[in-house]
């Protein structure tokens, strides 16, 4: 009985992972690129300066608020767009309706209380679920993430963009990401989360890093070493050969009434 039930298990887990392999990456759209203005507003006005989000204040503008995410839902990327736009838009995307998630189940300790019951990693979590809408098509968190942002457009810095509603994310920039500006922007989130002692300890001889960097470890390691990849950016010069090591992730809610 055990090793049928065994089998079973393996059997569903199967046809779930053939499930995610499957799904189409994303929709085209055939309008222009959708101003993100609105998000820029708010963003400015309920994220703090350590990067905690005021979610109590943006409840208080849930109409502005939805007013964007439905800007996005009806706007799904056109093949005329630029990379630059496309880019902008996902990175918005991502993080808008991460927010949304918090907001829509809030008050909460942690977005992993929003885990199903029978929570399965990377196949069967809140970033799985489907459950809003771009051009018409049903998205998860998890496909923005891995079947977009990292496979279209192979750009390790994304990982420092998209914030996940915990303490131990990159903090969500303090303003909406455009086209325009984009390679600043990046830039100076990697700056600042891998020179973040509260996520990133850094010296010559060793460093204790962030999960990110376990957990998508191949994403910067394209042609160069890890310790390279953090030298692009790291105040601290790591040589070659330094110790590494990673730190516990901590998934409190990034609250800034908590804080």
């Amino acid at each position: 009985m055990m090793k049928r039930s065994i089998n079973i298990s393996v059997f569903f887990l199967f046809l779930a992972l053939t499930s995610c392999t499957n799904e189409k990456a994303t929709v085209v759209g055939d309008g222009p690129a959708p101003s993100h203005g609105t998000w820029d507003e708010l963003l400015k006005e309920y994220v703090n300066e350590d990067g905690f989000i005021d979610y109590k204040g943006i409840i208080s503008e849930r109409v502005k608020f939805e007013s964007y995410l439905d800007l996005l839902s009806n706007n799904a990327p056109a093949n005329s767009w630029s990379e630059n736009e496309k880019l902008a838009y996902w990175i918005n995307v991502y993080n808008a309706f991460t927010v949304k998630l918090i907001i829509d189940n809030y008050p909460l300790t942690s977005i992993k209380d929003l885990n199903p019951t029978l929570s399965i990693p990377t196949v069967n979590t809140v970033w799985t679920k489907e459950w809003f809408k771009i051009g018409g098509e049903n998205f998860s968190l998890d496909r923005v993430e891995h079947k977009i942002l990292r496979d279209e457009f192979e750009e390790p810095r994304i990982h420092f963009a998209i914030n996940c509603a915990s303490f131990s994310c990159p903090v969500l920039r303090a303003e909406a990401f455009k086209a325009e500006k984009i390679e600043a922007q990046l830039t100076e989130q990697a700056r600042l989360f891998i020179n973040d002692p509260q996520r990133n300890k850094i010296t010559e001889n060793a460093v204790e890093l962030s999960k990110i960097f376990s957990w998508f470890g191949g994403d910067f390691k394209k042609g160069q070493t890890l310790i390279q990849f953090l030298n692009k950016y790291s105040e601290v010069k790591i040589s070659d050969n330094a110790e590494v090591d990673f730190m516990d992730y901590q998934w409190s809610l990034n609250d800034a009434s908590k804080k």
